[in-house]
């Protein structure tokens, strides 16, 4: 059941920037995987989560307080306040449950199998919010769903861990993608109330409190210049790519957001082809199949259907008015 429109949020209509903003977060994302993996065999993943949301929250803090735009929470109303705690915990439970995952598998299968997030969230879209998809953009999303399918068998096939292992971190990972898509979908409602800086610095910093008694932040000193350096990347790489989520939410429907961000795991899998290349000990390769490859087609295909066709407002003169 769709929500009273007058108290939804509605996309700005610059769908041309929220495609690019939504494009951003997707290459960041990419990489972050690699980095993270990298992360891990130096840090343990509560200590690595509690290090990303510290520094996001200082870095996005300094910024709004030189803006003159810190968010005052008092000033909320209670439904509002709520759904930052709501927007929080299921943050934070993805990206533990996330890096949890990782643990167990590598980067590409990963990125894999958390494309059930955007998908949960185009549907959410559909559902919560009222967005509607044209005939081409549903031909689009079967497409990429199909292709998904396809390549998840194939890169299952390679999985390097144990049975028992690859099973606990799949399950962690499907986890992480229902906790991403609830986030997602509140996130988008929370626009309504607040700037989408404002609505990251709270949820930044509620995440830093809950991870603060689970991390152990000596292990810092004991890091090596590249464990330093990719634990440095990955918290920066928190405020980019969450910050340029944020806005393309703010231009864009969400149906078509979560298409762009469907592409992550075809760029992953060509950055850690790269990584390899140059650095075959980071234990970030890839193998794919021919099958596989056929998989990558229709993702991209479907990904780029579903993201650039035209949305069908015909059927909805209230999202036509909105957009104007």
């Amino acid at each position: 059941m769709v929500m009273g429109k007058a108290a939804l949020h509605r996309a700005s209509g610059r769908s041309g920037l929220g495609l690019a903003l939504a494009a951003t977060t997707m290459l960041l994302w990419a990489v972050l995987a690699l980095a993270l993996k990298v992360t891990l065999a130096e840090m343990d993943a509560y200590t690595i989560t509690w290090y990303r949301f510290l520094v996001s929250t200082l870095v996005l803090g300094a910024v709004l307080a030189y803006r003159g735009k810190l968010p005052r929470i008092g000033r909320l109303s209670r439904s509002v306040q709520g759904l930052l705690v709501v927007a929080t915990g299921f943050l934070a439970a993805n990206y533990i449950l996330f890096l949890l995952g990782l643990q167990y598998t590598t980067p590409a299968n990963t990125q894999v199998l958390i494309q059930l997030a955007p998908l949960l969230l185009a549907v959410g879209g559909l559902r919560v919010f009222g967005e509607r998809f044209a005939r081409l953009q549903w031909l689009g999303f079967a497409l990429l769903l199909l292709g998904l399918v396809v390549f998840c068998r194939d890169q299952l096939g390679f999985a390097g861990a144990g049975p028992g292992e690859y099973r606990l971190g799949s399950i962690l990972v499907v986890a992480a993608a229902v906790t991403w898509a609830i986030y997602g979908l509140v996130q988008k409602q929370l626009l309504a109330a607040l700037p989408s800086q404002a609505i990251m610095l709270c949820i930044y910093a509620g995440c830093a409190v809950f991870f603060a008694p689970l991390s152990t932040p000596s292990h810092l000193v004991a890091m090596d210049r590249l464990g330093l350096g990719m634990l440095l990347f990955c918290s920066l790489n928190t405020v980019v790519a969450y910050g340029s989520f944020a806005e393309a939410l703010a231009h864009c429907d969400a149906s078509r957001v979560a298409a762009v961000l469907a592409l992550t795991p075809l760029a992953t899998i060509a950055a850690a082809s790269v990584a390899a290349s140059f650095w075959p000990g980071l234990g970030v390769a890839s193998r794919i199949s021919s099958v596989g490859f056929v998989g990558v087609g229709m993702v991209v295909a479907g990904a780029l259907l579903t993201a650039l066709g035209r949305a069908d407002v015909a059927a909805r003169p209230d999202l036509e008015a909105d957009a104007a």
